[in-house]
């Protein structure tokens, strides 16, 4: 079996794919399979989803919604992508406190590796969850729930705990967002007013290609039952048309701009559902630095700006909030998030990963789980306090090992 990720840049190694159609079918095939990882929506970038045995896609399970009005949460199938429920959500008249930037990654990939939103208050999409059910080596149900003793190191698990078949996530009244564009913000404005331009809105996107112009786009998006927007943004010019955040690339699958409210499953997000998201050839790394070092990290990576830009499409920043997820990039510090989308020159940038890790790491960052990276694992250790306690979690609920793959035995098991 061959199949290939969402950008293209890797082929799989799996003999098989599995795709059972129920939990019940989900539990045999697991039970049946001496080595078996699952495999999301495929918007990785890296191995994480890889491996020499067998994947399962949990795409196929129903997506059985059930909204819990007095606890404020909803449960549905692991396997379902964000815009899949989020307008049946929103017509129920509920809504997630935040949506990473594309509605099409799946939820169960999307909190195994801690993928964010934007937002100063705004934890990562990990941090909705109320519990989760998945299936164990034994083809056995797990569920766990926010409270229980192993819940916080099993929300971010990268895949190596069982394959997650249920997933509740806290809900709360829909709102609506408008969404603004302003360009030009300086670098000198950037890093001078960094924390008032990231509470500016709900959530706040700076995109930049490391040049003298500093940032060209900041995109603002801001809750209609929040504070109305203010005068001037730091010298910055508002957008007077739609905007991509790649030069050049035409905005109509971009989400609605220039101050129109809409619902929070279509702002929230910066590609439409309906649209193929991004650009589709390309790379993407990402670094999540504590906020108190927020613009030390972006002076070090201005500093490489001559070996970045030729192979760079764009650059985007946000920040993130603390939470208590042992495997979370963002566990234990607000951060700020420095966003690579790379032209697919896949020798170039893997060249290019290691001087990034170094002229970053004495600021602690931590590496996007589900993309490109070149980390000392040595390293891990010292970033995620509690690797020690996840790895005897691991041991526990999965003693043979029946879900580790190359990744994870490299990055998370030192292997």
């Amino acid at each position: 079996m061959t199949s290939t990720n969402w950008a293209g840049n890797l082929s799989y190694s799996a003999s098989d794919l599995l795709e059972p159609g129920s939990v019940d079918e989900l539990r045999e095939m697991v039970a049946a399979t001496p080595r078996i990882r699952a495999l999301g929506s495929r918007h990785s970038f890296n191995r994480i989803a890889d491996t020499t045995a067998v994947q399962v896609s949990t795409a196929g399970i129903p997506l059985d919604i059930e909204i819990d009005e007095t606890d404020r949460t909803v449960t549905v199938g692991s396997g379902a992508t964000y815009g899949e429920f989020a307008r049946q959500l929103d017509r129920a008249g509920w809504a997630l406190h935040n949506l990473a930037s594309l509605p099409h990654i799946s939820v169960a990939g999307a909190i195994a590796t801690g993928t964010h939103g934007s937002g100063d208050r705004n934890g990562c999409l990990s941090t909705e969850v109320a519990a989760i059910e998945m299936v164990t080596a034994d083809g056995g149900i797990l569920t766990l729930r926010r409270g229980d003793p192993d819940f916080d190191g099993a929300v971010v698990s990268l895949g190596t705990l069982g394959i997650v078949a249920r997933v509740t996530l806290d809900i709360e009244p829909t709102f609506e967002v408008q969404q603004d564009v302003v360009e030009n913000l300086s670098w000198h404005a950037l890093t001078s007013n960094l924390d008032a331009i990231a509470a500016s809105a709900y959530s706040v996107s700076a995109f930049t290609h490391w040049g003298d112009d500093g940032a060209t786009q900041v995109w603002l998006k801001r809750r209609s039952d929040g504070p109305p927007p203010t005068g001037d943004f730091f010298g910055a010019s508002p957008a007077e048309l739609q905007r991509h955040p790649l030069p050049g690339v035409p905005a109509g699958n971009t989400t609605t701009q220039l101050g129109v409210p809409g619902p929070w499953w279509d702002r929230l997000p910066h590609f439409k559902l309906g649209f193929t998201p991004s650009n589709g050839e390309e790379l993407q790394s990402e670094y999540l630095v504590p906020r108190r070092h927020g613009v030390e990290a972006i002076e070090a990576v201005r500093a490489l700006a001559p070996l970045i830009r030729p192979h760079l499409f764009v650059s985007e920043l946000r920040t993130i909030a603390a939470d208590n997820l042992w495997l979370s990039p963002s566990y234990g510090e607000d951060c700020l998030g420095i966003h690579f989308t790379w032209k697919l020159h896949v020798p170039e940038v893997e060249a290019l990963l290691p001087v990034i890790d170094h002229a970053l790491s004495r600021f602690s960052a931590r590496p996007h789980w589900g993309k490109v990276f070149d980390t000392d694992p040595a390293r891990i250790g010292e970033l995620y306090p509690r690797l020690v306690e996840f790895r005897e979690l691991a041991d526990r609920l999965d003693p043979g090992g029946k879900f580790r793959n190359g990744f994870v035995d490299r990055w998370v098991f030192g292997a």
